[in-house]
């Protein structure tokens, strides 16, 4: 590892030099079945020949000109965004974070322009995360991401997740809420998902009182879940829903979607981004939309997610019934195994048995296969991750 590079990552000692649908190579050309994907970045898996013929042709054409200019590939994306989520207007963004940061500029231009609020403030949830900036560092959920970089920026209250009860106490309390941002599900929080009617509650009570509804799909959406976007399980649509992850296939494209009010409130000089929904950019995503469009992946995902549930709970009876296996959750392809004690070493083991995973929340498997991933590859994941969890619990 070269020591030039700013030690901000704990990597695992394996360099990868080649993908292949749903595998990696490393240097030796050793093949790696990848259940991670990047964290729910490649969702078509690697170098998927579609994406890479855009991005390839789009490269030899014009890549970038900023957005002073008119971006017919931006266009052709938002106009693709908006009909798949009923919104009406898109930002593009580099990033989730940045995504993230767009939709907390609504809120806060909305509360001081429509609500006439001098303090803007927006309830956000505990193990929630919502990006590195300084203010999605302050809105995450998460004390240890925090440590070090204080003083966090104000004008977020946190509550509990899936807890309505909490929402009201807060909102009772302070007449500067103008805006609710949660995730449909929490990923790194231990892919916890709400009851099913937690986002519908959180949308009513945003409409009894004026505040703008916001979520969070950056892992959850583009298919992820078995729904083109996690909301459309509580049939729900938001104010502002932010994206990013998916949306490229590997390529870095964020972007922040509103709808009504909301849409309407950023304007010339508000804001902006020198690279955001580039002509590259947005070759590559629009790309990923028409596969998975023309694949119908939202419904394999559905299918292969309870097919991976299924197969877990079988396999992992005994210790479920031991309550050493203590949920295995979520939707589509976003897969928790919670386990009754940490297990980070896990991720170390996998890799030996060349599978690629992860560890959230330090005792909950996270799983985020591709979305092209064959029954074969999962009964693969299946049974490596069920034998090292069984190992690892005896």
């Amino acid at each position: 590892m070269s020591e030039h590079i700013m030690n901000t990552y704990g990597r695992l000692p394996i360099s990868f030099v080649k993908g292949d649908g749903c595998y990696l190579y490393d240097k030796h050309d050793q093949r790696y079945l990848d259940a991670l994907t990047g964290i729910a970045v490649c969702g078509l898996g690697h170098s998927h020949p579609a994406v890479a013929k855009a991005i390839s042709d789009q490269a030899q054409t014009l890549m970038h000109t900023s957005n002073l200019y008119g971006i017919p590939n931006q266009e052709a994306l938002a106009d693709k965004l908006c009909e798949l989520s009923a919104m009406d207007t898109v930002f593009f963004s580099n990033s989730g974070a940045e995504a993230n940061e767009a939709a907390i500029k609504i809120a806060r231009r909305y509360g001081h322009t429509i609500k006439h609020i001098d303090l803007p403030t927006i309830i956000v949830a505990n193990k929630s995360f919502h990006g590195r900036t300084l203010s999605t560092l302050s809105a995450t959920g998460n004390s240890k991401v925090q440590v070090g970089f204080e003083p966090l920026v104000s004008g977020y209250i946190h509550v509990n997740y899936n807890d309505m009860d909490a929402i009201k106490q807060v909102a009772d309390n302070n007449k500067n809420i103008v805006a609710i941002m949660v995730e449909p599900i929490q990923g790194e929080g231990g892919l916890i998902t709400p009851s099913d009617h937690y986002l519908q509650d959180v949308r009513h009570f945003c409409d009894a009182n004026n505040y703008l509804m916001i979520l969070d799909e950056i892992q959850t959406g583009i298919c992820r879940t078995g729904q083109w976007f996690a909301g459309q399980h509580a049939q729900i649509v938001p104010d502002i829903m932010t994206l990013a992850k998916g949306l490229g296939n590997g390529f870095p494209i964020g972007a922040c979607l509103a709808k009504g009010q909301a849409a309407e409130i950023l304007i010339p000089g508000t804001h902006g981004s020198t690279f955001g929904g580039s002509p590259l950019a947005c070759a590559a995503a629009l790309a990923t939309i028409k596969t998975m469009q023309t694949e119908q992946l939202d419904q394999r995902a559905a299918e292969l997610g309870l097919y991976f549930q299924t197969g877990f709970k079988q396999s992992l009876a005994e210790l479920i019934s031991q309550k050493k296996v203590l949920d295995i959750r979520g939707k589509g392809l976003m897969i928790g195994i919670e386990l009754d004690r940490p297990c980070t070493e896990l991720v170390k083991q996998a890799l030996d048995k060349k599978l690629l995973i992860n560890v959230t929340a330090d005792s909950v498997v996270r799983l985020l296969p591709a979305l092209i991933t064959s029954d074969e590859q999962a009964d693969d994941i299946i049974a490596i991750v069920s034998q090292l969890i069984i190992e690892h619990t005896y």
